[in-house]
């Protein structure tokens, strides 16, 4: 593969079109440094709107691996921009905040799942995509929430299915499935935090509401949910459904961003959580990126994600085998 030159570290100088704030900033950076702007529907409003491409975990792995960009800034998480690195050695792979981790990416070192498969001889470890490169490596096929139902029912039947990093999500695919699963017991530190009594309180108040809430909830909420799906298919069905126009959300509040700009007649309510003095019911990992942080690293080319390629070709044959489901 011929790798791409390496960009100036100097952005090239436009006269006739000087930055009268940030958003223009951001804008002569990005033509300058030829680089795409992908953002996940968590990120707050204001960064959704300046991205070349928004969505959720699987649409932005697609696009990352198909973009003729040179640089890719990843406006998510560090799994995220990790997994843009590996469908990308040869591109520059930005991340505005190289802290924005995952509350299950950290609960899954990679080291004790390599333990863990070990203990299970012939079985199959399906990871999450909410992982880390280096748990990726270990796995045998990756899913996103998109695709996880595919992902469980293209494994032979006699085989034994390890699932990591989320119980829940596993829990859900169990009951779509039928199939037994050995579950790794990481949770979201958001979706696990939504409360059951505020839910009933909005139905109550809200009766002919539809609840939409992504598999990575406690089953409890679950219950609920007239619709349950990843972040897309909640979008999908909260803008399109026929026999409703006002919806409970039960997943991070970044997305109502979307639905409201898809369906702007419609109502959509974000599921609080537990502690009324917290916004618990958003991630403050994705909340890390900011419009400065993207106009710095895209002028600086860092904060920069780099891996190994022993890894990045250990963590490349999982994702390619979800890849090619389709």
């Amino acid at each position: 593969m011929t790798a791409l030159p390496e960009p100036s570290s100097e952005p090239s100088s436009e006269p006739s079109s000087a930055p009268v704030d940030i958003f223009d900033e951001i804008d002569l950076l990005r033509r300058q440094r030829k680089a795409v702007i992908l953002a996940h529907y968590y990120q707050e409003p204001e960064i959704q709107d300046i991205a070349d491409f928004i969505g959720d975990s699987l649409q932005l792995a697609k696009e990352a691996r198909d973009t003729d960009a040179d640089v890719i800034l990843f406006c998510g998480v560090h799994f995220m921009a990790e997994t843009a690195k590996i469908l990308n050695p040869e591109r520059i792979v930005l991340i505005p905040d190289m802290n924005a981790g995952c509350s299950l990416a950290d609960a899954a070192p990679a080291k004790r799942v390599r333990q863990w498969k070990a203990e299970h001889p012939g079985s199959v470890l399906i990871s999450y995509v909410n992982c880390s490169a280096g748990v990726k490596a270990v796995s045998d096929i990756i899913c996103t929430s998109s695709n996880a139902v595919a992902v469980v029912h293209s494994i032979p039947a006699d085989r034994q299915i390890l699932f990591c990093p989320d119980r829940n999500l596993g829990r859900w695919l169990i009951q779509q499935t039928g199939r037994d699963m050995e579950l790794w017991q990481g949770t979201c530190i958001v979706h696990e935090t939504f409360s059951e009594q505020k839910l009933v309180k909005l139905k109550v108040r809200y009766p002919d509401a539809k609840v939409v809430a992504h598999p990575e909830c406690e089953d409890n909420l679950l219950r609920y949910a007239d619709f349950i799906g990843s972040t897309s298919q909640l979008l999908k069905y909260a803008t399109t459904t026929p026999d409703a126009d006002t919806f409970i959300v039960g997943t991070e509040p970044g997305i109502l961003h979307q639905m409201e700009k898809a369906a702007p007649d419609r109502t959509y309510l974000a599921l609080p959580g537990m502690d009324e003095t917290c916004a618990c019911n958003e991630c403050p990992y994705m909340r890390l990126n900011t419009l400065e942080k993207i106009r710095d690293a895209l002028r600086d080319l860092q904060p920069r994600l780099e891996m190994p390629e022993d890894l990045r070709l250990a963590a490349l044959a999982p994702l390619n085998r979800m890849m090619s489901l389709g």
